[in-house]
């Protein structure tokens, strides 16, 4: 019943700071001696259009969207999955045809490179489409790692987007507590709250 209610109550705490936290202006009143100051800070209005412009600039070019974001940092991460997804598609492409050609030189009654003639290396027949099913799997595997960089590129845009609109301010923050007791010997857990007005 205790872990309940201390449940609910950082539920409500939580959820009273997430509304406090998305006003547009926050007043903060700092006392100085015997006067009050009220300081404004204003925040930028919601943007709803800003994630779509995101996520359609990444969908155009990848590497716009988080350029557009102002994260450059991810432009070389994007283009470096991409490119090794596509080196990977296009070597395990060129195993693919190199032993599917020796199968159909094989079948054909031709010599192929795989023969075990002139000390090349002898593959046999049940070898050679073995390794055209494993490199045609690679292939597929290959090109859905491609595809779902691009996606993940695309979706890492739109989230970034969203999430630059948020108000993160020092006077709102939730954080882990970690507190060693000296008396027992442990370590206690907890969250800190802090909410400055």
């Amino acid at each position: 019943m205790k872990n309940r209610s201390l449940l609910c109550i950082l539920l409500v705490l939580f959820s009273f700071s997430r509304i406090q936290a998305q006003t547009d202006s926050l007043s903060i009143q700092a006392k100085k001696g015997v006067e009050t100051e009220v300081v404004e800070k204003d925040y930028e209005p919601y943007n709803a259009l800003a994630p779509a412009k995101a996520a359609f600039y990444s969908a155009i070019l990848p590497g716009l969207g988080q350029a557009y974001n102002g994260s450059y940092w991810k432009i070389p991460i994007a283009y470096g999955g991409l490119a090794t997804g596509i080196y990977y598609y296009l070597d395990n492409d060129k195993q693919y045809s190199k032993y599917r050609d020796a199968y159909k030189n094989r079948i054909a009654g031709r010599e192929d490179q795989f023969n075990g003639k002139d000390e090349r290396v002898f593959v046999s027949t049940d070898g050679l489409i073995r390794a055209q099913e494993v490199y045609q799997k690679n292939k597929e595997i290959s090109l859905l790692v491609t595809v779902g960089v691009y996606i993940l590129n695309i979706i890492d845009a739109n989230v970034e987007a969203h999430l630059r609109q948020f108000n993160v301010d020092e006077d709102l923050t939730l954080q882990p507590n970690f507190d060693f007791n000296s008396l027992t010997g442990k370590t206690n857990y907890g969250l800190t709250l802090n909410f400055n007005f």
